[in-house]
């Protein structure tokens, strides 16, 4: 079991380097999104497993990865919709500033998908995605609810450019189910966005606080990888992006 786990669980510390469906096709879909096999050539995908490393300031840790993967993918003056649906104890328009003053060295025209009145148009236009941290059940439940699901995994693997952050590269994998977030609602399902075909655990962290009595997010893991044989679990520590 020992080995097995070892080979399973690939703990994760790299720095990043570096035909659409039609609106009823993506709505018909949406309640059944099943994982596939994909197409992985046109993908572009940055993945970090956190929003902060240490005590630096929101997201920047990040900026020159970001800063880099905007200019290798043309990003400037494009719109990039951002998806704030995890967050809970900050309103959207929050949350969205938040971003924005974060990376406002950058220049880049961030719109939170929020303010329009149709989730999945305003998506369906973007020329990037961005997908925030919070609450992975929370975010789930409402990308399914706004039909985004099924309509972001067809956009990145026609090669849509996506950075996500915390919650939203958890969901960035085959499905959600090694978020670290409390099941405070439930989603349609747990099958994600399936960009990268393993599992995602962000925030992660090896060991144990002393005096700690309940499972390590080691042992977690190891639960899903006993439940679930066939799959691999890349375990991202904090600081870290793929």
């Amino acid at each position: 079991m020992q080995n097995q786990r070892r080979n399973l669980l690939k703990v994760a510390a790299l720095a990043a380097g570096a035909a659409m469906l039609s609106t009823s096709e993506l709505a018909a879909s949406e309640k059944a999104f099943k994982l596939s096999k994909r197409d992985h050539s046109k993908q572009r995908a940055l993945l970090l497993s956190s929003s902060g490393y240490k005590d630096t300031k929101y997201l920047s840790h990040a900026v020159s990865w970001i800063g880099k993967f905007a200019k290798e993918n043309n990003l400037a003056g494009k719109k990039i919709v951002f998806i704030p649906y995890a967050s809970l104890r900050r309103s959207y328009d929050e949350y969205e500033k938040r971003v924005k003053e974060a990376l406002a060295s950058l220049n880049l025209n961030i719109v939170g998908v929020h303010h329009a009145k149709n989730a999945a148009k305003e998506v369906a236009s973007a020329d990037c995605i961005f997908v925030g941290g919070g609450n992975t059940f929370k975010l789930v439940h409402d990308m399914y609810e706004n039909e985004l699901i099924a309509l972001i995994s067809k956009m990145v693997e026609d090669g849509t450019p996506y950075i996500g952050w915390s919650a939203g590269s958890n969901v960035a994998g085959a499905t959600m189910m090694t978020t670290n977030d409390m099941p405070i609602i439930e989603p349609e399902s747990f099958n994600t966005f399936n960009i990268s075909p393993h599992q995602i655990n962000p925030h992660f962290i090896s060991g144990k606080p002393a005096g700690h009595n309940g499972e390590s997010r080691e042992e977690r893991l190891e639960e899903f990888l006993i439940a679930n044989q066939k799959s691999t679990v890349y375990a991202m520590p904090e600081g870290t992006a793929f």
